[in-house]
């Protein structure tokens, strides 16, 4: 099985809807996941945008989610921890949590989700970065996924 995602907002490589903006409710979409291996130990999400003036510009950092789940909810809470034991980092807005597409006026930006399964739990503490994240993940993907959205103001 692949690992796959996907979500009821908007399809990949089309629109994020405004609720998921800063212009809107600022809250983050709901994702689904499948194809998850066996001996997965934990995931982690990214959402980044590629396409900033100040270079790869970090939305949202989520690790330890459990292996066993299929996807987040819409609207996840900006706290540490949440009650699956899931950790979120800091974004690049500096809070933890969610931030949601703000692009300046101009061209269209690409919002990227990477999905990993990986094949241990982070030892990681919540409130860490992106840079921090993916050095932990080194060498220890099993699969990886990706989901793409677009937005311009």
């Amino acid at each position: 099985m692949t690992l796959s995602m996907s979500s009821p907002a908007f399809q990949d490589g089309e629109r994020v809807p405004a609720k998921h903006t800063c212009q809107g409710q600022d809250i983050s979409p709901a994702l689904d996941w499948d194809g998850v291996a066996d001996e997965a130990k934990s995931l982690a999400l990214i959402m980044d945008d590629p396409d900033a003036v100040s270079g790869v510009f970090t939305h949202w950092v989520i690790f330890n989610l459990p292996p066993g789940s299929h996807g987040l909810a819409e609207d996840v809470p900006s706290v540490s921890r949440l009650p699956d034991g899931a950790l979120q980092g800091k974004n690049d807005f500096g809070r933890i949590g969610y931030g949601g597409p703000c692009p300046p006026p101009g061209y269209p930006h690409r919002y990227r989700f990477t999905l990993c399964a990986l094949d241990e739990h982070l030892d990681l503490e919540a409130g860490s970065s992106k840079s921090q994240v993916l050095t932990a993940i080194k060498g220890h993907i099993l699969s990886r996924c990706q989901l793409t959205g677009i937005y311009q103001r």
